[in-house]
């Protein structure tokens, strides 16, 4: 994989219900199994956030680089091999998109579920956004 700027953030705070049984939380097994798997070459970075405030849908990543979308997602299980995979999938797939743009149906499975949200670089060409103002001719209607 080419070196890119995308920086993957992984919450080590995240609780995920089996914190007795493993001795240490959801997200802090999830950063350890991913980093076990990464290797010099992911073409990435990736930190440690101590919380990202998504409590109800641990464990939390988010994936951003400048000028692209930014993707959070939650609900994954860092005993499950299969999440630790969409990650690395997913990363690869956002850093060769215009933008970071990943379309729903693209994304692995656990991670068009476990969505918590995409936001919009603040310069973009998308046409999903619109710039609103207080003309009301200038809104979107719904």
């Amino acid at each position: 994989m080419k070196k890119t700027n995308t920086l993957l953030s992984i919450c080590t705070r995240c609780r995920d219900g089996r914190e007795d049984m493993y001795e240490n939380r959801g997200g802090t097994r999830l950063a350890k199994e991913f980093m076990k798997r990464a290797n010099e070459q992911i073409g990435f970075s990736v930190r440690g956030v101590y919380c990202m405030s998504q409590c109800k849908r641990p464990c939390v990543v988010s994936f951003t680089a400048a000028d692209y979308f930014t993707y959070s997602f939650g609900d994954l299980d860092p005993e499950c091999s299969e999440h630790i995979d969409a990650l690395f999938t997913f990363a690869e797939m956002y850093a060769s998109a215009p933008e970071g743009f990943v379309l729903r149906n693209d994304r692995p499975e656990v991670l068009r579920a476990g969505i918590l949200g995409r936001y919009p670089p603040i310069k973009t060409a998308s046409e999903l956004v619109s710039t609103l103002s207080k003309n009301k001719s200038n809104l979107l209607q719904s």
